[in-house]
């Protein structure tokens, strides 16, 4: 009741946030489900239990001695992450995003080949399960989502594990896989619009319709015969294997929104999507505090350029940047940029109170930011934009006004 009421007087003061900050982790047990090295056992745990179903699940000479491969491949993947990946490795989140995508992968992949290879659909040939497989699902995902090296990662395992899935090792398939992964995630590197998605599909699909050529996967083709081939059919199957990475990154665009809200991911296409300076809040400040506006424009500018210039996020800096200062939109005519030549309204007011005013327009940011529902890491950059230090003006003022009254 207590903490109630102080907390009721600190709003009316300007000094607390009418709204709880939105937290990435809720609660301790959360913190603690994150880092609990049972939870890493279990997500390892349910993903070899996962390869079991795929390569037990059809007919193949010898699943047991695929699957023993297959452990001895995922053991290799623990270690390699656990060594080159150690800020993913102690993510929960991270371990359960990367293995739950490329099972997906997996078990698409199985369910492809086994359906083309039933011969129950007659359109649908045994040698059409390498043309429609999404060997860049993976490594699409995980490239945008979590960068270059999770995405390198994705495409060698990937393919190591589809290739076991009918026996021993498909060599077509394991290359194909791998070079239509490299190549994802190649063109995928700081991928800021979801079209360059769609073109890093298009390379992706010409790199299946290359190695499809290379393996006898379209044709067969009569090169010293040309009217002999059946071009239709020709045409179909290069249709497919080039419509397979356009398909395959058109799914990873329309999937990424939900993965970046499960795992609490930004990407920089979100962030360049946040950068619309149409912004309901930003269009407030070009008419209720127009010196807010500008000065937000230049330290966006000056924060982009010392991003870029460190090999920081620069697209993220820039968001931020438009937004830290939104607090001041609640008392504008109080900040030095938005007062033109009109009287400074501080000349009439204590020391303290220009100086709680001052403070106050960080909290005000925050209630706007939760109001307007803007990414956590944006309320992060509102919340500390200001640090702790002290307010100096007003305080040298105040000393000024004591020393005066003595």
């Amino acid at each position: 009741m207590f903490d109630f009421l102080k907390r009721g007087r600190l709003i009316k003061r300007g000094l607390a946030s009418r709204k709880k900050r939105r937290r990435r982790l809720h609660s301790g047990l959360m913190r603690n489900l994150e880092s609990s090295s049972y939870v890493k056992v279990f997500i390892f745990a349910l993903f070899a239990g996962g390869l079991a179903f795929l390569v037990f699940s059809g007919q193949q000479p010898e699943p047991t001695k695929n699957y023993v491969i297959a452990l001895l491949v995922l053991a290799t993947a623990i270690t390699q992450l656990w060594i080159n990946q150690p800020k993913s490795f102690e993510q929960n989140s991270r371990i359960l995003l990367v293995f739950s995508v490329i099972f997906v992968q997996l078990a698409v992949t199985k369910l492809l080949l086994v359906v083309c290879n039933s011969g129950g659909y007659r359109f649908l040939r045994p040698e059409m399960g390498g043309l429609i497989t999404p060997y860049a699902f993976a490594p699409l995902v995980l490239s945008v989502l979590l960068g270059r090296q999770h995405g390198l990662y994705a495409a060698f395992f990937v393919s190591l594990w589809s290739s076991m899935l009918f026996g021993p090792i498909d060599a077509p398939l394991l290359i194909t896989s791998l070079i239509s992964g490299f190549t994802a995630v190649s063109l995928t590197l700081q991928v800021r619009r979801r079209s360059k998605l769609i073109r890093a599909g298009f390379y992706v699909g010409l790199a299946i319709w290359l190695l499809s050529l290379t393996f006898g996967l379209i044709g067969p083709i009569n090169w010293f015969y040309p009217t002999a081939n059946d071009w239709a059919m020709l045409g179909v199957q290069s249709a497919l294997a080039i419509g397979n990475g356009i398909v395959t990154a058109t799914l990873v665009g329309g999937a990424l929104p939900i993965l970046e809200n499960l795992f609490q991911i930004t990407t920089d296409i979100s962030w360049l999507e946040a950068s619309d300076l149409n912004h309901p809040l930003l269009r407030r400040m070009t008419i209720e505090a127009p010196g807010t506006y500008h000065h937000s424009l230049v330290v966006a500018n000056l924060a982009e350029a010392a991003a870029e210039a460190i090999g920081a996020n620069a697209t993220l800096c820039r968001v931020c940047s438009y937004f830290h200062d939104v607090g001041k939109l609640v008392k504008p005519e109080y900040f030095t940029e938005n007062m033109a030549f009109a009287r400074n309204p501080h000349d009439d007011l204590a020391p303290t109170m220009s100086a709680l005013i001052i403070i106050a327009h960080v909290k005000e940011g925050v209630d706007l930011a939760l109001k307007h529902r803007l990414n956590q890491r944006i309320i992060d950059i509102i919340q500390e934009h200001h640090g702790t230090s002290l307010v100096r003006y007003f305080y040298q003022r105040a000393l000024q006004q004591h020393e005066d009254a003595l």
